[in-house]
């Protein structure tokens, strides 16, 4: 059972959290006025519990999450039943911690990264704020390409991919920029048209797909095996830093085994059956040497004037993918402090949109390999910083002192998990196994190709780090 309690800070220190915690106010109608600044209980309306499976249940029913899956034979070379068991388990293991990382917006009021200063402190919080706004930038690169790829093919070629991809872009910031309130709003019901969209993709090409087996054995096989692994973990953990953006107006009294189990179940059903029929559509005959978005247009040839309709509604569906990213990527940068925090929300947001848009535009040219190297270094963060997170509430018991959130005086000095992200990142480092670089664990196997366990040992480095420093810190600081 998941514990929860907040603790307050003495009556008489004037946090800075206070100034900015009364301008909380019941939500209107326009675009959101408030960014990191904690929800006040009282001004919590959000009471539609089932948001927490649609709104994850529409950014993963889309087209990006069926091109991930095609990465396991297109590119690790993987036959199809290892690939759909990698997909099970490490979908199970990534999206766990996005789903209890969900279940603190609405027992603390507060976004995700924001919460992270309680491991962390001020100064690691803003370090880790820059990586997610990173992977947030990423991402977005990531699902625009895939767009913009299908809009080329459903034009003929006529309609350029850049000119798709800045499309998509404005559709997804006209969203994002109102915030919290129209994200879930149009998450309630952009899964739909997408999930029977896939469905007639998966009627029309399941039974013309072949059973293949991987293309190599020995530990070239477990090279392959581990290193798409760690890009499906990657994928699933990737919402971990955005998580309680999407819950922290919600009730203090919103169970959090249900919080838990909608969140769980809206992101690893749409990707466990959508990165399997990418798996499964690489290995029908006609689909052969397809990738990206043209994979999928291929497979919806066979409807003709209506599979070009399904294919502009499908290049649209990574708009929903993108709305987090968007989202995510302003409250991110808020949560460096000072002018970035003064600076409006949406702003940020539209900034961001420019910014991935524009490094979209450059990247396209060799989507697979950008997509399999970016995914992986998702992974290698996102596992030591969500150990750490874990192992400071376990420590905690669940006790967050929230109106410190904003007090750098109050919060703690974050010097242990500071360390433990180094550590990890160390870890990473030994185990990595990229076409740039090997590292010298990973270099022992399979040479000269390496074994990626990388995000393995970062995850393994950083607990066993944080569990025996974060007990001296709280001696030696009492925070």
């Amino acid at each position: 059972m998941l514990n929860f309690s907040i603790g307050k800070s003495s009556p008489n220190h004037k946090t800075m959290s206070r100034v900015v915690e009364q301008r909380n106010v019941r939500p209107k109608q326009g675009i959101e006025a408030q960014g990191i600044e904690r929800v006040l209980p009282t001004a919590r309306s959000h009471v539609r519990i089932l948001d927490n499976f649609t709104l994850w249940l529409a950014a993963n029913t889309v087209l990006s999450t069926i091109v991930l899956g095609a990465l396991a034979i297109n590119v690790f070379g993987l036959g199809v039943w290892d690939s759909i068991g990698v997909i099970v388990v490490f979908n199970l293991l990534g999206v766990s911690s996005v789903a209890f990382f969900a279940t603190l917006g609405p027992k603390l009021g507060l976004r995700q990264m924001t919460i992270a200063r309680f491991s962390f402190g001020w100064v690691g919080a803003s370090v880790m704020a820059m990586f997610n706004v990173i992977t947030c930038l990423g991402w977005s690169v990531v699902n625009v390409i895939v767009g913009g790829q299908l809009v080329q093919a459903l034009s003929g070629g006529i309609v350029p991919s850049w000119l798709g991809i800045l499309g998509i872009t404005a559709l997804t910031t006209s969203v994002s920029l109102y915030g919290y309130r129209y994200v879930h709003r149009y998450g309630r019901y952009a899964w739909m048209p997408m999930g029977l969209i896939f469905l007639a993709i998966a009627v029309i090409n399941v039974p013309q797909a072949t059973i293949v087996t991987a293309k190599s054995s020995g530990l070239a096989y477990v090279a392959s095996l581990l290193s798409f692994s760690g890009v499906i973990y990657g994928a699933a953990a990737g919402w971990g830093p955005y998580a309680a953006d999407y819950s922290a107006k919600q009730p203090e009294t919103t169970p959090s085994s249900k919080v838990f189990g909608l969140t769980f179940l809206g992101i690893w059903i749409p990707c466990v059956l959508l990165e399997s029929l990418g798996v499964l559509l690489t290995t029908v005959p006609a689909l052969n040497g397809k990738s990206g978005g043209e994979l999928v247009a291929a497979a919806l040839n066979p409807l003709g004037s209506l599979g070009t309709v399904m294919m502009l509604l499908l290049a649209l569906s990574v708009v929903a993918n993108n709305i987090p990213n968007d989202y995510s990527l302003a409250l991110s940068i808020q949560v460096l402090g000072g002018v970035f925090q003064r600076i409006k929300r949406w702003i940020w947001t539209l900034a961001g949109s420019v910014v991935y848009a524009v490094i979209a535009i450059s990247a396209s040219r060799n989507f697979d390999q950008t997509l399999e190297t970016f995914l992986l270094l998702i992974a290698y963060w996102l596992g030591p910083w969500a150990i750490i997170l874990v192992s400071e509430h376990c420590f905690r018991r669940g006790q967050y002192n929230v109106e410190d959130w904003n007090n750098p005086d109050r919060l703690p000095s974050g010097w242990a998990a500071i360390v433990a992200m180094a550590l990890g990142l160390f870890g990473v480092y030994l185990g990595v196994a990229q076409v740039a670089f090997v590292g010298p664990i990973a270099g022992l196997f399979n040479p000269p190709y390496g074994m990626d366990i990388g995000f393995g040992l970062g995850v393994l480095f950083a607990a066993i780090t944080y569990l025996v420093l974060r007990p001296i810190e709280r001696r030696s600081t009492q925070r």
